[in-house]
Order: structure tokens, then C-alpha cells, then sequence
């Protein structure tokens, strides 16, 4: 059985925070995402309301998918955007995509 796991990064409507996550299904997440982000303050997502897709990556194997958030989150803001600009240049808010 073959499985996939996603690395995603997730901002506000004014793109001024970043939020990096591991999931087994990409579509759920962001619309869990989506429902904290309504009002519950307890939560980074909810904090900052962190909603909105702008980058992911596929692996087979959560372990890669595991280290590879964690190579992310030690990264100065600068160079996540430049690994969001790889794949969405404009920024552009990519939920449409995945659902």
C-alpha cells in the first residue's frame, strides 16, 4: 500500500505569517485549518489565521515528510518564500487547488 504525505505552508489573507505542517491528506488539513481559523485564539492557526495554501511538497515516506518540516522551520523567512516562490512565484493562494 502506497501512502503520501504532504509538507505544506499556510499563511494569512496579508501574507505575513507562515505556518509549516505534516499531513497524510492535504484537502482535510486546510479545511481544518479553515475551520480553526474562524475564531479560536488558542491555536497558532486561529491566532493568526493561517488559512491560506501556498506550498506543498509530496513524499512517500512520513519520515521524509517529518524532517523535511523541520529543515523548513529552521529557515529564515527569506529563504521559505524563495521555496514558495519555486513553485507559486505570484503567491497566489493555492486551497482552490487541493480541494
Amino acid at each position: 500500500m502506497t501512502h503520501t504525505y504532504y509538507v505544506y505552508i499556510l499563511t494569512n489573507i496579508h501574507r505575513q505569517v507562515l505556518y509549516i505542517g505534516v499531513t497524510n491528506d492535504l484537502a482535510r488539513r486546510i479545511f481544518e485549518h479553515e475551520e480553526d481559523g474562524k475564531g479560536s485564539k488558542k491555536t497558532y492557526v486561529g491566532k493568526y489565521n493561517c488559512t491560506k495554501l501556498l506550498y506543498w511538497e509530496s513524499y512517500q515516506y512520513v519520515n521524509n515528510a517529518i524532517a523535511r518540516e523541520k529543515e523548513l522551520k529552521g529557515w529564515k523567512r527569506e529563504k521559505k518564500y524563495a521555496v514558495i516562490k519555486t513553485m507559486n512565484p505570484e503567491l497566489k493562494f493555492l486551497n482552490d487547488e487541493i480541494k
